[in-house]
């Protein structure tokens, strides 16, 4: 319980996956868990596992996207709890189709949810985090977000702009000496739902390529994930790589460089559904 005990921790995308395993481990650790997705459903089964194990819970609809909306969240759940200590940005979808056939406002909404959201949670949350002096960021990107690969370039632009994003915040709170830690989030593939709500474009069988990815692809229970992540956080760390898969390509990258791209592009290829 050490880290956790006491704390008012926010989860966003916990209506299944990693955000409620996220949500209901930090709620078995003593916090007091703010949790919200855009799935009301998923959202009213992890309140009610958080109940059932006696944490205190604030559950919300909540659009990431929509920043107005996230900057009163804020401020309610501030007004709730007494004070913000942790933001877990979570939420995110995803989406596959090349650069060539994707329509606009298909990256636009992957860049939207999976970008933006975490700048609007982040913006969000931040004055509350400082104030409380005892703040932590967490915002989660992917493997994707260490490499990319062909199919991917809206999921992958968002990820990489996360990692980006969260590194240069890390930086500006070690630079101006505020209280709050931020730790960037990489899972390989996890056991979720992501893949199976995932949209493709136009010619491509989004069904099809979640059947590879759970059956391929997916290594890593939610809840392994979630404790995971939690070390990590506990230990203030800057990076932590979630699941065999994401150490290992990690390591093939920074021994590669920018010779991954071909050797991915030949598994891709054998790998996935055309």
């Amino acid at each position: 319980m050490e880290g956790f005990a006491g704390k008012v921790v926010v989860v966003t995308g916990a209506g299944s996956g990693i955000g409620q395993a996220l949500a209901i481990e930090l709620g078995r650790r003593g916090a007091k868990v703010a949790i919200s997705d855009v799935d009301t459903d998923g959202l009213a089964v992890t309140e009610e596992k958080l109940k059932a194990i006696g944490a205190p819970v604030k559950a919300d609809r909540l659009d990431v996207t929509e920043r107005e909306a996230f900057l009163l969240y804020a401020d309610a759940v501030k007004a709730h709890f007494g004070k913000v200590n942790q933001i877990y940005n979570n939420a995110g979808i995803a989406f596959t189709g090349d650069v060539e056939i994707s329509q606009f406002k298909d990256i636009e909404r992957v860049m939207d949810v999976d970008f933006w959201g975490v700048v609007n949670g982040t913006k969000a949350f931040l004055p509350h985090l400082i104030e409380s002096g005892d703040g932590h960021v967490v915002n989660v990107s992917s493997l994707f977000g260490i490499f990319a690969m062909p199919g991917q370039s809206a999921y992958n632009a968002a990820k990489f702009a996360v990692r980006g994003f969260t590194e240069s915040l890390r930086q500006e709170m070690l630079a101006k000496n505020h209280p709050v830690a931020v730790t960037c989030v990489h899972p390989g593939g996890i056991k979720t739902a992501i893949a199976r709500n995932a949209t493709a474009a136009e010619g491509l069988d989004a069904k099809e390529i979640a059947q590879v990815f759970d059956k391929k692809l997916a290594n890593t229970t939610p809840e392994r994930a979630a404790k995971i992540i939690l070390e990590a956080v506990r230990k203030k760390k800057a990076r932590v790589l979630v699941g065999p898969d994401a150490k290992v390509l990690d390591v093939v990258v920074r021994l590669t460089g920018s010779g991954y791209q071909r050797l991915f592009q030949g598994v891709v290829s054998r790998v996935l559904p055309t």
